[in-house]
């Protein structure tokens, strides 16, 4: 049957309805990332104002209900009548997308990073209720909003002696999936913002009262689950953040738990209207850590500025080592790979027209960047070198020592794939491969010792999961270069059997496996295991972990019976549950016993006493992967339909960057009130 398909059938999405039709499209999902990009969002108006030299301080606040203030003392927004509107400007700001003062040359802002002009508005969809107070010209002026639409005109409240805009916002709980905000996230976030606006003032405070879960049963054995608020003298949660280095202070936090090898580098200068900030480091470790921003807007995949950087330090040190006779004539010249090995940097741009490549602006694309950032970078480092041959000389011996690491590293590399092909279709010997060439179906198993490998080889579904043993402990690639790297045995393995090749030979079209899924013991050795793998696919292999496709086994701690049933517990508290679901717990009887009290006739008499009696429960603790036969395995850890995994994922990669560091390094103190700090968060670890 035939359906009429005419104008009506056009839907026309009018004012903010098509942000609460598809907030994904605006503010990226609707999960906690979401949720605090509405913060983002307000709080980069007022980043905004500070890059304009119009704002000193920013404070968020989470409030007792939930809800979150902006409040910055910068111009405030303006509310007289707008000539296109015929609105009031604070009005068109918040209910008109593309509305704001970053268009055009006749624009608000010189610099940025709020190029869509859809911030405010997308908030105020998408909150059950928006506050809008402006403080400007002695009038307090408000507007207030619910879930994008006015509820009353802009008017004024009172008087003041303030400038600036204090935004007060409700999340819908109808369109996120959680609105419970999370200190440490927004704390993280604007941490970083600080450091790029060198002198402005940004704190948060969390007023929501501290509370905890209890745990009650009733009569018929439910357990109910309350929230009471925490006994004792509430203290909200502060930070406040001031770097008067800017990006100087952030490359000094990046290295806090590195050995340093020379002084902070800074370098700041304007040319055609581009502002360049430069900071950098080198440090005794073997990887690098640039991060870029533009606007202040993190640049996760670079772009024209880290590419004028990477220019300007390659050809810098070479022409600096050349002049000193530092590099010889017979030396080849250092690669940029050599020039980056163990340095830290942060590199911002700001600029008028940014333009970035995706809606998530992870890469800019201006060409013109380029060559400002190269000159500009160039000028400064030449006379940071000349001015400091001490620190230019420990640079340029560092280099070398890469130079030297790096052709050496080849020799193995090239070692490793000959010997692969040689051993027939790359694959090492002891890997049980899977029949499925599909790699979006196959999976590779990484296990901790033969024991278990065994086991896992007899309990998988061969059609498409691989078993790769390994024996021992890896080599911990975070104290070593990729030359010596290449010569563990087990590592060699791994790559073979991935397929990919390692760095500059890295290829992921070249991946065998969907996923790789590591799966070690649930002791010490083996979480020791798993960080030393973790660590060498964050440093050499993160595009998989950025892919989706590293994952960590959950194999169960316990195997709870009872007759004929079984259970499988995976942590201490599930453990728990189940013997209390189940009626396994330990319970009061009364049995006869001896007692004191004697009859009339003399006879002792008995007494009721109480006493424990546990139900025949047999609870196993598995200590090792060994111990499980591989249907256990299979049922437990393995089959698809059943099995537990966690996806090993880079949420903050300052802050990956840093754990690895700590727990992996050269550094013990750091690693020590690590561990001081978290030992007590601990649980389900046999020592």
């Amino acid at each position: 049957m035939s359906q009429t398909y005419s104008a009506s059938n056009i839907q026309v999405l009018e004012g903010l309805e098509p942000v609460r039709k598809r907030p994904g499209m605006y503010i990226g999902s609707t999960d906690v990332r979401g949720l605090h990009h509405l913060i983002w969002e307000i709080v980069d108006n007022s980043i905004d104002e500070a890059m304009a030299g119009h704002c000193k301080n920013i404070e968020i606040v989470i409030n007792e209900d939930g809800s979150i203030t902006v409040t910055d003392d910068g111009r405030g927004i303006p509310v007289d009548i707008h000539p296109k509107t015929g609105k009031s400007a604070l009005e068109t700001v918040m209910t008109v997308l593309h509305a704001g003062g970053k268009f055009g040359e006749g624009g608000g802002y010189k610099v940025s990073g709020g190029l869509h002009g859809v911030g405010a508005s997308v908030v105020n969809a998408l909150s059950n209720k928006t506050r809008a107070e402006v403080h400007r010209e002695g009038k307090i002026h408000v507007q207030e909003y619910a879930k994008g639409a006015i509820l009353n005109e802009v008017h004024v409240e009172g008087d003041t002696d303030k400038t600036g805009t204090v935004v007060t916002f409700y999340p819908d709980d109808t369109i996120f999936e959680s609105i419970n905000f999370d200190f440490k996230t927004i704390s993280t976030r604007i941490r970083q913002q600080a450091y790029l606006t060198k002198g402005i003032t940004i704190s948060l405070v969390d007023l929501r009262t501290p509370t905890i879960e209890k745990k009650e049963k009733n009569e018929e054995g439910e357990v109910t689950v309350k929230t009471e608020i925490l006994e004792g003298e509430f203290i909200p949660n502060r930070v406040k953040f001031y770097f008067e280095g800017g990006v100087m202070s952030y490359v000094q936090h990046l290295n806090q738990n590195k050995e340093a090898l020379t002084d902070t580098f800074y370098a700041e200068k304007e040319v055609k209207g581009i502002s360049v900030e430069i900071a950098f480091q080198y440090t005794n470790t073997f990887s690098e850590n640039i991060i870029t921003f533009a606007n202040n807007i993190h640049t996760l995949e670079g772009g024209s500025h880290l590419t004028g950087f990477r220019a300007a330090l390659t050809r810098s040190i070479n022409a600096y080592a050349r002049e000193k006779a530092i590099l010889k004539e017979k030396d080849d010249n250092l690669t940029a790979e050599d020039v980056r090995e163990g340095l830290t940097a942060v590199i911002s741009v700001k600029l008028g027209e940014p333009q970035f490549e995706g809606q998530t602006k992870s890469k800019l694309g201006n060409p013109e960047v380029r060559p400002v950032v190269e000159s500009a970078f160039s000028e400064k480092l030449v006379e940071y070198l000349e001015e400091n041959p001490g620190e230019a000389r420990k640079v340029i011996e560092k280099c070398s020592l890469a130079a030297r690491a790096r052709l050496a590293a080849r020799a193995a590399r090239d070692t490793v794939i000959r010997k692969g092909a040689l051993e027939g279709m790359t694959l090492p010997g002891k890997l049980a491969d899977c029949s499925s060439k599909d790699t979006a179906m196959s999976e590779l198993y990484i296990v901790e010792g033969d024991s278990a490998g065994g086991s896992a080889k007899q309990g998988r579904n061969r059609e498409y999961q691989a078993i790769l043993p390994l024996r021992g402990k890896i080599l911990n690639v975070e104290q070593a270069r990729l030359d010596r790297i290449l010569t563990n045995n087990e590592i060699k393995a791994l790559i073979i059997a991935m397929g990919t090749g390692i760095r500059e030979n890295f290829d992921i079209e070249k991946l065998r496996y969907g996923k790789i899924i590591i799966m070690t013991d649930a002791d010490v050795d083996g979480a020791h295991i798993r960080t030393l793998l973790l660590t060498l696919y964050y440093r050499y292999f993160r595009e998989l972990i950025e892919g989706g496709h590293m994952y960590i086994a959950q194999p169960p701690l316990y195997k709870i019976s009872k007759g004929r049933q079984s259970w499988y517990a995976y942590t201490e508290d599930e453990k728990q549950k189940i013997l209390e679901e189940n009626g396994l717990i330990s319970e009061e009887i009364e049995r006869p016993g001896e007692g004191e009290d004697v009859s009339e006739s003399g006879e002792e008499l008995t007494a009721a006493k109480p006493v424990k009696k546990t139900p025949r429960v047999n609870i196993q603790r598995y200590k090792g992967l060994g111990e499980m036969n591989p249907d256990q395995l299979w049922e437990t850890t393995m089959d698809p339909e059943r099995r537990t995994m966690w996806q090993v994922k880079i949420e903050d990669a300052e802050k990956a960057d840093n754990i690895f560091e700590v727990l992996m390094g050269g550094e013990v103190p750091p690693r020590r009130k690590f561990i001081q700090t978290h030992a007590k968060a601990v649980k389900n670890l046999d020592v």
